[in-house]
C-alpha cells in the first residue's frame, strides 16, 4: 500500500492544523463544540513527539498519533484527509496497531466523537465501546475471533 509514519516535526504543524480542521471541525461543531485556533494548535502540539505523518507516495495524507503507557496502547488522534478516507488507509493503519498491540501485550483503547463517522471503522476493525462521556465514545480493541 505504500504506507509510512514518519515522526512528525515542527515544521508539520501548520499541516496538522489544517488536517485537523478539515477532519474534525464539523464533527465537534455538530456535538456543540466551537474551538478556536489556538484550541487547535494546542491540540496538534500535546504529546507532538508521539506524533507521525502517514504519508503514501511521499504525500501527507494524515497523522496517527498515539502513547504506550503500562497496559495499553492509546491512539489519541487518527486523521485522514478526506480525498484519502475510504481507501483503506485507515485499515491498513489500524492492523499496523492492531499487530503492534498483540507483540507488546497490550490493549488499545481510543476516544471517537459521538458524532464521527470514524467509529464505524473502528468497529469494523474489533473494537467496541466501553464507555462515554458527554461527547465520546470509549473503545477498546476486543480481538476478533476467527
Amino acid at each position: 500500500m505504500n504506507i509510512e509514519l514518519i515522526k512528525a516535526k515542527d515544521t508539520d504543524t501548520v499541516f496538522l492544523v489544517k488536517l485537523r480542521k478539515l477532519t474534525m471541525v464539523e464533527y465537534l461543531e455538530k456535538a456543540g463544540l466551537y474551538v478556536s485556533d489556538d484550541q487547535h494548535v494546542s491540540r496538534v502540539k500535546i504529546h507532538f513527539n508521539a506524533a507521525y505523518i502517514i504519508k503514501q507516495l511521499d504525500e501527507r495524507v494524515g497523522l496517527l498519533k498515539y502513547i504506550e503507557t503500562k497496559d495499553a496502547i492509546e491512539i489519541l488522534q487518527f486523521q485522514i484527509l478526506p480525498k484519502y478516507q475510504g481507501k483503506g488507509i485507515g485499515n491498513y493503519l489500524l492492523n499496523h496497531i492492531i499487530q503492534l498491540s498483540e507483540s507488546l501485550h497490550k490493549n488499545i483503547l481510543l476516544k471517537v466523537l459521538k458524532e464521527n463517522p470514524a467509529r464505524y471503522l473502528y468497529e469494523r476493525n474489533g473494537f467496541c465501546i466501553i464507555g462515554e462521556d458527554q461527547y465520546e465514545f470509549h473503545m477498546e480493541f476486543k480481538k476478533l475471533r476467527k
